[in-house]
């Protein structure tokens, strides 16, 4: 008789290949509203969009046209179909079933390899979290390249590994590399422990990508350098985290009592994010930079739209519109470590690892993106 865990990992399996067949399926027999107003208007298209530096992509019965302006964007509306550079509702929504789904794939797979039950596996995989938000601005640096006239380190097709929600499969294969190579090399006695074998993994991979950029930095005309705004937000970030986690563990201790320190980096990782998010919005030119940076998540955009509603100009002259996204994610994050008490890591230690690592990866690595592109000017 099989077992729960051969059930469940063929169950995930047959699961995996009914949506894509679906998927495929529904684009060969109903092209129009599956694959044109679906996958390519919002994930594939937005992605080939930003591969190519524009500002959308329209798929027409004559081909593919590239534009670089919302009223050009806008008035292609009527004539094909509109593929905008960045993220919708529907695509966040899209990433987050995948997210979740994925997540209980790698679970399963953790549990078949004996490994993740160990909450270092959790500070092990920091590193690379930070990876993925550096790795996503050398795409960046490509684009500010191109529109300088000079021919990218990467180019297309290439660089779509780069760009998200591709930059996710291609950072997760290099850290499972990693973690599978960590794991051979204890059982081999090559090391005496995979998770700082890990972390030196990932440590390694994060150091060259920065510097890769800074080196840009120095050496190409398209890529400036303003330390200001990488020292501001680290810190600030960091002093936030800090004195809420100190303040949370002093007045409410059973929030932090399952995590432990994890709940530290959580609430880091969400703040780091948020800082960043309201610097590039309201502070940029403040601190010396040329411009600034408008909101690219819906829900950023959302809050900055309804604070900019309801909060007076004069006050909002003073004090900037994108706050509110800053205390929103304080806010989720202590949630999210309230939420993961003993109780839930003595059941399921490694899926509640599992979903801590993703929680804190969809602020660090996002909040990593934005603060060096915007400390390189790009």
């Amino acid at each position: 008789m099989e077992s729960e865990q051969v059930l469940t990992e063929r169950n995930w399996l047959a699961a995996f290949v009914a949506t894509l067949a679906a998927l495929v399926g529904g684009s060969l027999v109903a092209t129009e509203q599956v694959y044109d107003r679906f996958i390519w208007q919002y994930f594939w298209g937005p992605v080939y969009s930003d591969a190519n530096d524009a500002r959308c992509a329209v798929q027409t019965g004559d081909g593919i046209e590239l534009l670089g302006g919302d009223a050009a964007c806008q008035a292609a509306e009527s004539t094909g179909v509109v593929a905008y550079t960045g993220y919708s509702t529907v695509s966040e929504v899209g990433y987050m079933v995948a997210l979740v789904f994925l997540i209980i794939g790698v679970l399963l797979l953790l549990n078949r390899l004996a490994l993740g039950q160990d909450r270092a596996l959790f500070f092990s995989l920091v590193p690379f979290m930070l990876f993925g938000g550096a790795l996503r601005v050398v795409e960046d640096a490509t684009d500010a390249a191109t529109a300088a006239g000079v021919d990218p380190a990467i180019g297309f097709p290439l660089n779509t590994l780069l760009i998200s929600p591709i930059i996710y499969v291609t950072v997760f294969v290099i850290t499972l590399a990693a973690l599978l190579v960590s794991a051979r090399l204890e059982s081999t006695g090559t090391v005496a422990d995979r998770h700082r074998t890990m972390g030196i993994i990932g440590t390694g991979v994060l150091g060259l990508t920065l510097a890769y950029l800074f080196g840009l930095a120095i050496t190409a005309d398209y890529v400036d350098f303003f330390p200001q705004i990488l020292v501001l937000d680290v810190v600030i970030a960091t002093v936030l985290a800090y004195v809420i986690y100190l303040a949370v563990d002093r007045y409410k201790p059973e929030i932090n009592a399952g995590t432990g320190q994890i709940g530290l980096v959580v609430i880091w990782a969400h703040a780091i994010d948020g800082v960043a998010n309201v610097i590039a919005a309201d502070w940029t030119t403040t601190l010396g930079h040329p411009f600034t940076y408008g909101a690219k998540h819906p829900a950023n955009r959302i809050i900055i739209e309804i604070t900019e509603q309801y909060l007076p100009g004069s006050i909002a002259a003073v004090i900037g519109t994108s706050w509110p996204f800053l205390v929103v994610k304080l806010v989720v994050a202590v949630a999210i470590v309230w939420l993961f008490d003993e109780r839930i890591f003595d059941e399921s230690p490694r899926y509640s690892i599992l979903l801590l690592v993703a929680a804190t990866a969809v602020g660090l690595g996002p909040g990593t993106r934005d603060i060096l592109r915007v400390t390189l000017a790009i």
